[in-house]
């Protein structure tokens, strides 16, 4: 087991040069994470739906709890689109706490007084996981789009040679939410063996047209910014942060809700009471966006957004299984929890209905849970007890159930 951060990756060559720019802080993070790395040499490669078999690689985690004698108190947590491993630690770029510790700590419904709890950065995302913005090997370059595209099933494959790497072959939970409940539901499918309950939240079984439409605007976005260079910004030594700006701004829209936005901002203006006449971001709302996007762009890789965003449109459950998505589960003894939130309206509840519906059809324990909740999408990052209540009684019931 490897537990010290990987140290050895070399800066992309334009950054070593300084042909213009230091390498961002995400660059930095990508090649020199600061958490554990698991590296898998050219014996052990990655087999990717692309057809490609991606070695060397390394995957980036962190853990925190115990792992019991038994190596059954395992928690596998899987984070969403532009989350990571830093899921109940300070993050080093930004400085803020771990994104999902509302409901993961010590006596919180995953407590890590009683559970060993991973959670590792995908493959193709930018904190230390092998990505696009990762030296590629062949070349002695960042990959860029070079790298070979990535689906959810790819993402789920490295996080079980992950959790072999680290010894632990059952999880007692997979647990995630959006893009991380894609995951879960991939490894209920993948590896059901292995997963005794899983609880998929505020998620689909497959990405809705809708969504594919707002991910190819905001690639649009990074793609129309010239400092993109045709994905090779990190060899020019540009970085295409207006065009990142823009996506984070139009998907962080889709993560909240009328509702939330209208409580939090309405129609007030920035500074005093009166219009300035001009597009400077004279309303709260229009600065609250412009301050995702300028934040994001300091902790986030614009092509490994490119790559997420696409393995989330190429995920399709029932697709894999004959476009029957109660094929996904036949014969599974996965115990289920899926949970969506009232004012969701990118996952909406009817997706996470669609996926009871077929547990149902395929004879697998599950139950339903829909949060009464005007905060949208996000609702599941955020301090929502109703969610909090029904998470602690299912896990600690999974864990009764395995004698834990």
């Amino acid at each position: 087991m490897d537990n010290a951060p990987d140290t050895d990756l070399r800066l992309a060559p334009a950054a070593e040069a300084g042909r213009g720019t230091r390498p961002s802080p995400e660059t930095r993070q990508a090649l020199d994470p600061q958490s554990p790395v698991a590296r898998f040499g050219a014996d052990r490669p990655l087999a990717m739906d692309a057809g490609v078999a991606l070695a060397p690689f390394q995957i980036a985690y962190h853990t925190a709890g115990t792992l019991n004698a038994e190596r059954s108190n395992a928690v596998l947590v899987c984070h969403a689109l532009t989350g990571d491993q830093y899921f109940a630690h300070r993050h080093p770029v930004t400085g803020k706490p771990g994104w999902w510790e509302s409901l993961v700590g010590p006596g919180k419904p995953v407590d890590t007084d009683r559970y060993f709890v991973v959670c590792s950065n995908v493959v193709g995302s930018c904190m230390g996981s092998t990505g696009p913005a990762s030296i590629d090997p062949a070349t002695g370059r960042a990959y860029g789009l070079d790298f070979p595209l990535v689906t959810i099933r790819d993402m789920v494959r490295a996080q079980a040679m992950l959790l072999d790497h680290l010894g632990i072959r059952d999880l007692l939970l997979c647990i995630g939410g959006s893009m991380g409940g894609m995951q879960v539901l991939q490894w209920a499918a993948l590896y059901p063996e292995r997963v005794f309950a899983a609880m998929p939240i505020a998620t689909g079984a497959r990405h809705s047209a809708q969504n594919i439409a707002f991910h190819e605007v905001g690639r649009q976005a990074i793609m129309a910014d010239p400092a993109w260079a045709d994905g090779r910004y990190l060899d020019a030594g540009t970085r295409p942060a207006k065009g990142l700006g823009v996506a984070r701004m139009g998907a962080h829209i889709t993560y909240l809700s009328e509702a939330a936005l209208h409580r939090k901002f309405g129609r007030r203006f920035q500074a005093g009471s009166a219009p300035t006449f001009s597009f400077n971001a004279d309303f709260q709302i229009e600065s609250y966006l412009r301050h995702q996007g300028l934040s994001f762009v300091e902790r986030f890789d614009a092509n490994a957004y490119l790559y997420l965003t696409r393995a989330m449109d190429y995920f399709d459950l029932a697709a894999d299984h004959g476009g029957v998505l109660a094929n996904a589960f036949r014969g599974t003894r996965t115990r289920f929890c899926v949970m969506s939130f009232t004012s969701d309206w990118l996952f909406p509840t009817a997706d996470s209905r669609a996926i009871v519906h077929a547990l149902n059809a395929a004879a697998a324990p599950v139950a339903f849970v829909e949060v009464e909740s005007d905060k949208g999408h996000d609702a599941f990052l955020l301090d929502e007890p109703a969610m909090f209540s029904a998470a602690r009684g299912f896990i600690d019931a999974a864990a009764r159930a395995r004698g834990l």
